[in-house]
């Protein structure tokens, strides 16, 4: 072999040698990172209500004002439950922290709201609550209570 055979395969020889540390590098490198992104949504069971004056859900309630009721009397209130949560939901009504505390033996709350009547996220049902006074009501002048109503999440 003369000089030139001899640096042709040598050449040759780092070529294939170069050639075959940069497939294997390519070949390492790819399996030493590779990413996925894989996009995701949902929603969280969420079950809430609000209490509104219209039925254009613009003026909350905070409080009832019953005014002067007889014995024997009641007072109505209309009022627009709207349900904020995303699941339907029923109702349940009850009252809390009477006071005198003697003037729940007196007073008697309802409503007109179906039991089991579904409200369905975004809707709003109008529902009337009557306050009724005792006929046998005595010693008591003024009273206050809360009322509240518990929305439950409904398949």
């Amino acid at each position: 072999m003369n000089g030139k055979t001899t640096s042709i395969i040598g050449a040759l020889g780092i070529i294939a040698a170069a050639a075959l540390i940069l497939s294997n590098s390519e070949y390492i490198l790819g399996l030493l990172s590779s990413s996925l992104r894989i996009n995701t949504s949902g929603m969280v069971t969420s079950v809430n209500l609000e209490v509104y004056w219209d039925s254009a859900c613009t003026n909350k309630v905070t409080s009832i004002d019953w005014g002067i009721i007889p014995p024997g009397g009641s007072a109505a209130k209309t009022v627009y439950i709207k349900n904020i949560g995303n699941v339907p939901i029923t109702l349940s009504l009850n009252t809390e922290n009477w006071n005198p505390p003697g003037a729940a033996n007196y007073l008697t709350l309802t409503w007109n709201y179906t039991s089991g009547t579904k409200i369905q996220p975004n809707n709003v049902l109008p529902v009337t609550l009557t306050l009724t006074v005792s006929s046998s009501i005595q010693g008591i002048d003024s009273f206050s209570f809360n009322i509240v109503i518990t929305g439950t999440e409904s398949q």
